[in-house]
């Protein structure tokens, strides 16, 4: 078993009157597995959402345990996936992070843990919207589903950029040696040609 830490490289906590939300991104080594904790109330909407940026086969094992260590979730070698529930006891909840597969592969995860709804933009219902409230409300919605979208883009931008670099020095890599092959069989045919000739000009002598 690899040993369970808990370092997260880029964090960054937003909280509301309603709502809590965990988003950060961190690495996973080779052989070791991670675990979150998150403090859950009864009968709160949770939105779990995970997806492996870079390492390896972009892969990851997760599992998800309720306060009682019973397992609500569990995936093995997936790049991301999305999980949607709603607590039925209050207590802490784990999500782990399982790499113990890969032998020398790091990997770079970035988590999304939402607990309870966003709060929306205050409206008295008493009163008849108006057409500014409706609107603004409608942005609000908006903004809101265009900052997961970049999020989600941005993490598909790294992703591919990593995967390109890769590439990139696999390629590099492969023509140095096709080079060095090349140059090597090129000097090794004049040697094999020049001693030819040279024991050909013996016979003659």
């Amino acid at each position: 078993m690899g040993r369970w830490v808990c370092i997260p490289v880029i964090i960054l906590l937003c909280f509301t009157a309603t709502s809590s939300c965990v988003e950060f991104t961190f690495e996973l080594p080779d052989k070791e597995t991670q675990c979150f904790f998150q403090d859950i109330d009864k009968d709160v909407d949770v939105v779990f959402e995970f997806q492996v940026i870079t390492g390896g086969q972009y892969d990851v094992d997760v599992q998800i345990f309720s306060p009682d260590e019973a397992v609500m979730f569990n995936v093995a070698r997936k790049q991301f996936d999305r999980f949607n529930w709603k607590a039925n006891t209050t207590g802490t909840f784990k999500a782990c992070f399982s790499n113990e597969f890969s032998t020398f592969s790091h990997k770079v995860v970035y988590m999304d843990w939402q607990v309870g709804k966003r709060e929306d933009i205050p409206v008295d219902h008493a009163k008849v919207m108006s057409f500014i409230q409706i609107s603004s409300s409608n942005m609000h919605e908006r903004l809101k589903m265009l900052l997961e979208r970049q999020t989600h883009i941005r993490l598909n931008a790294a992703t591919g950029r990593k995967f390109a670099e890769d590439l990139n020095e696999r390629v590099t890599w492969w023509s140095v040696c096709q080079t060095v092959i090349m140059v090597i069989i090129a000097v090794v045919q004049v040697m094999i040609l020049k001693s030819f000739f040279n024991d050909r000009l013996r016979v003659r002598l």
